[in-house]
């Protein structure tokens, strides 16, 4: 009789991939849209107060991203280690890259949590937060802080879960935390007059119920991949080897936080109702980024199985379907931010400055989103099958490599129009940068027998 792992290893070699790619993404996809929608909710929620609020919820989400970058980083980097593991028929190896990870993830959260408290005004300032906007953003970020810890823990498990083809377990996990969040949102923030206390209270209680959750998945043993406190690794090797293959995932989101920083920071000048109005655009823009980043997330465990078991065609072929599938979500998405900009916008808003500057916006990430897709998967599938500089390369391209000195040239010369540009030309030049990559990727480590695509 077959194990459980062993069902699950012959499912990801042998399954036919368009039914195999949608059974392993669909429950990454609305992990990705429930973890973008924590921050859309206290989005929304928190609008209704005033523009300022709005404006500190986008502020706050520089150091969410920053927890988001080391739980990611660390979860993202043992998932590619156990699903590779996993194809290898190495659990024991699994189980202890799985333990340590967490381990190493909740003591991170708490090194967050601690230095987040000393200097929490002087790094709220540098996150790009004006006079009348810091009030709202400390004490939203008071409670941020608190959950960094339970944050981190919950990405580390989610994606080892994940990783292990378990992706309902991991789905029910986050979902569960998100719709916490969205229920509490406005029983605090307005039948208890918290205002955007209340938010970030609601987000930290969501993330501890999904840590808490998936923990007790783990402890019930209905995981594939054991969790034993006993097997965390004392050699520092193998906590390399997590950060290493998680790096691409740290420059990614640690990149996020330090251009959503710089963009605050040039928005700044041009008021609160700027600073919100790209807010706003950022995190309708980042909800689409999230079915496209689940579908790869969906892909990455399969692709490390097979790459795992030598089957590098079956690689290359999932591969065409994430890109084929990712494309036209974002081309349907792309149409749809740009005839319903306006009404979008004023659902969030309905401030006159936000909705112009936020039109405007759309028009602009409308036209770069057709192109998000490919350049996501390239980088994913560096990333899933341990190639390391590749994956942190192609990671830092988006919100570092190209946004952050076009942060220095578009606004000088084009004024608000060059901030709302940035991303838009940023994403662009990601896909560009990603064509060769690819094609050597490609020919160098997904070939077999001489044949190359």
């Amino acid at each position: 009789m077959e194990s459980k792992s062993d069902e699950q290893r012959n499912l990801m070699l042998t399954a036919p991939i368009g039914k195999l790619l949608a059974q392993k993404s669909i429950p990454t996809v609305i992990i990705q849209l429930i973890t973008v929608i924590y921050n859309t909710a206290d989005t929304y929620f928190v609008a209704q107060i005033n523009t300022s609020a709005s404006a500190a919820v986008g502020v706050v989400f520089s150091l969410m991203a920053i927890i988001q970058a080391v739980g990611y980083g660390v979860g993202m980097g043992t998932a590619s280690i156990v699903s590779i593991a996993l194809g290898e028929k190495k659990e024991k190896e699994a189980e202890k890259y799985a333990a340590s990870a967490v381990s190493l993830s909740v003591v991170l959260g708490l090194i967050i949590l601690l230095f987040g408290m000393i200097f929490k005004i002087g790094f709220i300032r540098i996150l790009g937060a004006s006079d009348t906007v810091l009030p709202y953003a400390l004490d939203y970020a008071q409670y941020i802080l608190i959950a960094a810890p339970f944050m981190c823990g919950a990405f580390v498990l989610n994606n080892i879960l994940r990783a292990s083809g378990q992706t309902t377990l991991s789905m029910i996990g986050m979902t569960s935390g998100g719709i916490l969040n969205l229920i509490l949102d406005p029983i605090f923030i307005f039948s208890l007059d918290m205002g955007i206390k209340g938010a970030a209270l609601a987000t930290m209680l969501g993330q501890i119920l999904s840590f808490v959750l998936m923990l007790f998945f783990f402890l019930q043993k209905k995981s594939i991949v054991a969790l034993d406190l006993r097997n965390i690794s004392k050699s520092a090797k193998d906590y390399l080897a997590i950060i290493k293959t998680g790096a691409p995932s740290v420059f990614r989101q640690g990149l996020s936080s330090i251009a959503s920083a710089v963009l605050n920071n040039c928005a700044m000048p041009y008021g609160d109702a700027t600073v919100a109005a790209i807010t706003i655009s950022n995190k309708v823009y980042t909800l689409i980024r999230g079915v496209i980043l689940g579908i790869g997330q969906g892909y990455m465990p399969i692709a490390g199985y097979c790459y795992g078991a030598g089957k590098k065609q079956r690689v290359r072929k999932l591969f065409k379907a994430c890109c084929l599938a990712g494309t036209i979500i974002a081309v349907g998405s792309a149409i749809c931010m740009f005839f319903f900009r306006t009404q979008i916008i004023t659902w969030f808003r309905n401030d006159p400055d936000v909705i112009a500057i936020g039109s405007q916006t759309f028009i602009f990430l409308s036209m770069s989103l057709p192109f998000m897709a490919y350049s996501t998967y390239v980088n994913q599938t560096y990333q899933s099958l341990k190639h390391a500089l590749g994956a942190t390369i192609l990671a830092s391209c988006r919100q570092g490599i190209f946004f952050i000195p076009m942060a220095f040239i578009l606004p000088p010369i084009l004024k608000l129009t060059g901030i709302e540009l940035l991303q838009p030309v940023a994403d662009t030049l990601t896909f560009l940068i990603s064509i060769p990559f690819q094609i050597f990727f490609f020919k160098k480590y997904l070939s077999e027998d001489g044949v190359e695509i």
